[in-house]
């Protein structure tokens, strides 16, 4: 026998679903939640005349310049190349900075052109033997100068120099001169650079009046004073 669905005022009432039911109940009561959401929001910006202004979330974030992780601008990673010849300059740069240093420590060293005169012969071999200084001529009596400050080792005869003057200076290095006329100067005085020591003589193996004068800077073995001079800005020619 087939059963009849109810009546209700005359009509078939139509059987619901329970699960369809709650569904739609709870998506009401998310819209009401919303909805008291956003006008709780609106009531809490609501201006003094009144009129409420509803600010979204996405307005309500930090400013990104105050809030926001700051980023940093950091250079682009490369490997480095050529290590081994950046260490090396890097070693010569240390190097160099030191040895002007040092050299800027020093006490600066007066030189001065030992006298008057016209350069005749240089340093060099002259008539088989080795002629270990330069000649400069002049008049006899012509002023000669100590070279640089010192003491005076030797004042007197000496073979073949006639009579020579030898000036341990206060670097070390060894002055010589010969063939003087007069010595103004005696063994243990302290002589300053520029200082009248002797006058131009012939004495001793001499062709004239001249000045042979020799320069030792380690004290012991002469060099060629040309260039010597010249590292100190001083020209003989």
């Amino acid at each position: 026998m087939q059963t009849r669905r109810p009546l209700i005022n005359g009509k078939h009432r139509k059987q619901t679903n329970p699960i369809k039911g709650r569904v739609a109940f709870v998506a009401a009561a998310t819209g009401v939640v919303s909805t008291a959401g956003a006008t709780g929001a609106a009531i809490a910006h609501t201006t003094d005349t009144g009129i409420s202004e509803i600010s979204l979330a996405a307005e309500d974030t930090p400013n990104a310049e105050e809030g926001a992780p700051q980023i940093l601008d950091i250079a682009e990673f490369k490997p480095v190349s050529n290590l081994q010849d950046q260490l090396n300059k890097a070693v010569q740069y240390s190097n160099d900075l030191a040895k002007a240093d040092e050299e800027a420590r020093k006490p600066k060293i007066s030189v001065s052109r030992p006298t008057d005169g016209i350069l005749t012969s240089g340093y060099g071999m002259r008539w088989g033997s080795l002629h270990a200084g330069v000649d400069l001529a002049n008049a006899i009596g012509t002023p000669i100068l100590a070279v640089m400050d010192g003491t005076v080792i030797d004042s007197g005869p000496a073979s073949g120099y006639g009579n020579w003057i030898r000036i341990k200076h206060d670097d070390g290095s060894m002055s010589v001169y010969g063939h003087m006329e007069t010595l103004d100067v005696k063994v243990g005085e302290r002589v300053k650079a520029g200082q009248k020591i002797a006058g131009m003589g012939n004495r001793g193996f001499s062709t004239g009046p001249h000045l042979h004068f020799e320069i030792h800077p380690d004290g012991n073995a002469a060099v060629d004073p040309v260039p010597w001079f010249n590292e100190h800005g001083i020209s003989l020619s």
